[in-house]
Formats: structure tokens, sequence, C-alpha cells
């Protein structure tokens, strides 16, 4: 046994004094080693409530009222319990946090979310948690108010090995506010790649930075004497858990090789709680990895090609391009007659994505693809579709710049001509020659119920002087605002990064049903026509909702053609391939 070079001063005994006095007796070669195995203490630990796998190595294993037997991953707390530690709510079941602060400190006032579905159940308070009043609780289904926990809840009989591990992890999980967070201040970062064009680039940033300052503008932190308070919940006014936005704008620069690092650098200087949305014009997918690597949510950024692969971190709107070509080779592979689909586009990262992902779905059930390339300094032309056939499909991946050169192109005989909606929005850059064979593949809301669902937005950029320049992009960046204000509102004072995704989760769906019952109420108190149909959503797409492990909220879309005075009509069910 260690023992101080100079004997103990005559304190008296338990006094913390004596801890703290003799640890600084300590060499720091012994300091770190102590380090180093409450690190691997809580290394276990994170195994256990993670993977299902005890110290041992052997798989963990619990049992459930009826004889239900889990083992292994499906026995692991994070599957009830959340990667953040802080629970969940489904239905009428009930899954309070086990974090540090909840388990074993008593002293914290514990109020874990205002989610109206858990009333007054989810904060209830007990006596602190010792770790072995702890795996008495997990042992026998009883915690340590006496009281039975859920039947959803598993019996483990951990050793005291494992106990120790699982405590020290638990006592550190969602304990303190994550980066980029303060008592009065959240630090946020929207980020933006080098290829987007000015104008998109200028009204993403009007509207995102104009709906931060109205957010900050009626917000009351705790040390504000006065001020307009939003009033998203009570709990925020009698908690003073409201804080304000620092909006950081991270622009990335040259090759996307390099991004990484630049991202990395900007971290280093100001670390962010959150990335808020975002705008690229090309690939993601370094953004997409730097959040993942780094534990820091990417929130519904505005790109075409986001990372489809599965990730925790990263919350996108769509699947993009990536969803039309789903939804346009489902919709050929169920007319049988298709025999082959020439895709024209640019080499750029997303229409070449867009291409690859489409010819990879055909080529397994039999349709060939040929990519016709539009090189750079060149232009559609009528070389782009020659030597087409009555059966063929022509798909062009390709954006508004390009296709208004089509006026000089006579349309080809074709089966069908597609178009993607998610690069050139409702279509109207399409010329009315092609028209009549025209088909739009369509993300978004139907025409009418769009611009219904996004009245109160238009009459937000209205009051903001701001002008409507690309309507996807910029209701985009204002629903990603909104979403994030509700969600931390419910989330209080437990500002972890887990713990956000995990709210989003749960919120989305029920959000946009909240906004539409009040809309209603506001139109009815106005004695507005109309007033008791309920929409469906307040963004600009039909239907927004995510799950546990979803990360694209809306996943389909519409066919649409033109009828002939030029307007969009439906000729398809939401597709979900």
């Amino acid at each position: 046994m260690l023992k101080p070079s100079r004997p103990l001063p005559q304190v008296k005994s338990g006094s913390i004094l004596i801890i703290l006095w003799a640890l600084s007796l300590l060499p720091l070669q012994v300091m770190a080693e102590m380090s180093s195995d409450n690190a691997n203490l809580i290394a276990q630990g994170r195994r256990i409530y993670q993977e299902g796998i005890l110290t041992s190595g052997a798989e963990l294993t619990g049992s459930r009222t009826g004889n239900v037997d889990l083992k292994g991953a499906q026995a692991a707390c994070i599957n009830c319990h959340r990667h953040s530690g802080m629970g969940s709510v489904e239905g009428d079941i009930l899954i309070p946090p086990i974090t540090g602060n909840y388990l074993f400190n008593p002293d914290k006032i514990q109020v874990s979310t205002m989610d109206p579905r858990s009333g007054k159940k989810f904060n209830q308070t007990h006596p602190a948690y010792t770790e072995g009043s702890l795996a008495a609780a997990i042992a026998t289904g009883t915690n340590n108010a006496g009281q039975k926990m859920q039947t959803l809840m598993p019996n483990y009989p951990l050793g005291k090995q494992d106990m120790t591990a699982l405590s020290a992890y638990l006592k550190q999980l969602s304990t303190n506010w994550s980066l980029g967070v303060d008592a009065e201040t959240i630090h946020l970062a929207t980020v933006i790649t080098p290829e987007v064009d000015p104008e998109r680039r200028k009204a993403f940033l009007d509207t995102l930075q104009k709906a931060v300052i109205q957010k900050n503008g009626s917000t009351l932190t705790s040390s504000s004497l006065r001020g307009r308070h939003h009033m998203a919940s009570a709990a925020d006014l009698v908690l003073g858990t409201e804080r304000k936005w620092v909006l950081h704008i991270w622009e990335l620069q040259g090759a996307s090789d390099t991004w990484t690092a630049q991202l990395n650098e900007k971290l280093k200087a100001q670390p962010v709680f959150t990335l808020l949305s975002g705008l690229s014009e090309s690939t993601w997918e370094p953004v997409h990895n730097f959040c993942e690597s780094n534990h820091i949510p990417c929130w519904f950024p505005s790109t075409p090609v986001p990372v489809t692969t599965q990730s925790f971190y990263s919350l996108y709107f769509s699947k993009g391009v990536i969803l039309e070509a789903d939804v346009l080779a489902q919709t050929l592979i169920e007319k049988h007659q298709v025999k082959r689909v020439v895709q024209i586009h640019r080499n750029d990262a997303v229409s070449s994505a867009a291409a690859k992902h489409l010819s990879e779905s055909l080529t397994k059930v039999g349709i060939s693809t040929e990519n016709r390339i539009i090189k750079e300094g060149e232009t559609v032309s009528a070389e782009s579709v020659v030597n087409v056939s009555n059966d063929d499909v022509v798909m062009f991946w390709l954006r508004d710049n390009d296709l208004v050169n089509l006026d000089k192109v006579a349309p080809p005989e074709v089966n069908a001509l597609y178009f993607s909606g998610e690069l050139t929005g409702d279509g109207q850059s399409i010329q009315k020659a092609w028209q009549a064979k025209a088909h739009l593949i369509y993300p978004y809301e139907l025409p009418e119920k769009r611009q219904s669902n996004l009245t109160n937005f238009h009459a937000w950029l209205k009051s903001k002087k701001l002008p409507l320049v690309d309507e996807p992009l910029q209701a985009e960046a204002f629903f990603a605002v909104e979403f994030l204000t509700e969600t931390l509102s419910e989330m209080l004072d437990n500002i972890y990064r887990d713990f956000l995704v995990e709210r989003a989760e749960s919120m989305l769906s029920r959000s946009d049903t909240v906004k539409s019952e009040q809309q209603v109420r506001e139109r009815q108190m106005r004695g507005k026509t109309g007033a008791s149909i309920l929409q469906k959503s307040t963004s600009i797409y039909p239907r927004l909702g995510l799950g546990v492990k979803q990360r694209f909220a809306s996943k389909g879309a519409y066919l649409m053609h033109f009828d002939k005075d030029g307007k969009l009509v439906t000729e398809s069910d939401w597709i979900v391939p």
C-alpha cells in the first residue's frame, strides 16, 4: 500500500481535507495510474451498458416476468435507457433516467423532460442509490423506495466486479452539459461547403440568422431581469433553463478531402453543441463523418445527397436524390415493360451518386442503363438524346441552369422523361415542349397543400423583409431552427448531445401535430374559413417523423406531370420505396 512521505496532519477522521491533502502528496505517475484504472472501469461498464458484455467477456443475461430470457446485446441497458441514459416514453410505457445525476445525486433538482405523455411520473424523486442498493434493485426489480419497477425491466444477477464497473459508467453518464454549453449559452455552428451558389448561400444565411435572432429575442435566461418569454414550457421559466444561442458560420474551402481537418480546427477553436442546418450542393460525407466521430448532432442540413449508411448523430430531411432514385426504380420495375433507362447527368458528386444508385437498383432486375455525362463547359444538346427509342426511359439528373438549354433541343420520342424535384424544385425550368412527356419525382407536399402548410413561414419572411429565393432551402432552414427550439425547451437543463438526438426521434411527428392544432385554433379565433381542417405538416414535406434509429424524416415522394396549362398534377399516391 502506498504511503505519503509525511505523516498526515491531525484532522478529524473522515474529513475531506485528509483525502485532498493525501492525494496531493501522491506522485504524478500514481495519479495517472489511478486515472487510467478509473477509465478502464468506465470502459468495462460501457460494454455492459451498450453491448451486454460482462467484465469477464461473457454475455450479460437477464430475465423478465414470464420467464423471458435475454442475453448479450438483447439484454444491454441501452436498448431501453438509450445512449444518453435519459430513458424514454413510448405510449404508456415509461423508461426512467438512470444517469449519475438521477441515481446518485439526490440534492440536485431532477426534472428530465416536459414530455406531455409522461406527466409527473417521469420526474419522480427517490432516495440516492449506492452501489449496493442499485445492485439489489437490478437483481430483484424493486427500487430503493420499495416500489416494483416496470415488468419490462429485466432482473440482472450481476457480480460485484460487474456492478462496480456498471456503477462507474452510470455515475459519469450524462452528468455534465455537453461541450459548447454553459449556464446561459449554447454554441451552435452551421457548415457551408465551397461550391454553393452565392445567391442560395445568402438566402440560407439570411433565413437562418434571422430565425436565430428571433429565437434569442424571445429567450429569458436565468440572469435576465426582463424581456419577452415565449413560454414554450412553464418549467423553462421556473427552472431557468433557457439559454441564448450563439451561431457560428463555418465556411469550408478547397477540396473535400481537406474539409475534415478544417472542421477539426474550427471545433478546437470553438466547441459547439450541435451543427444547426447546413448547406451543400456536393458531397456531405466529410461533414457527416466529422459529426459521427466527434459525437456532434448534425441537425437537418440541406444537402441533396446525404450519407445513407447507419449513423447515430446525423439527422436529415430525406435521402435526397438517393430517395428519388429508389422511387423511380420501384416505379419502373412495377411497369415491367421498361428495358432500358438512359441517364443524362453532370459529372458531379450529386447527380453521379444518383445515377450510380439507380443503375445498381435496375441492373439487379435486368433493366439496363446507359449514362451520358455532360462534361464541364458543355451544355445539354441534341447529342445528349440521340439514339433513344420509344421503349426507352430518359432520366435527367440536372439542375435548372442546365434544363433551360432544352429549349434548343427537340424532345425525343421515348416512353417517358423523368426529372428530379430535388434538383429542379417545382420543375418550372422544364421547357413547355418537353412537358407533355415529362414526369417529376416530387419529394415535397403537393403544391396547394404545400402553400397552406407554409402560410406562417411566408408571413414570417414578409415580416423580416426577406425575399423568397429558394422555398425548399429557406423553409428547411426555418424549420431546423423552430424544431431545435422546441426540442431544447423540452429537454430543460439536460443539455446532452445524445439526449438531443433521442428527443428528436420522439418529438418530430408530435411536433407537427401540435403546431397544426395551434394553427387551427388561431384560424378559428380569427374566424377564417377552413379552420377545422388539420394540416398534416407545418413544413415543406407532407410527413415528417423519426423512430428509434431512423435518420431520414421524410421517406417518400409523389410522381407529378404537367397539364396543358403547365400546372403540376399528381399521378401517384405518396410512394415510400
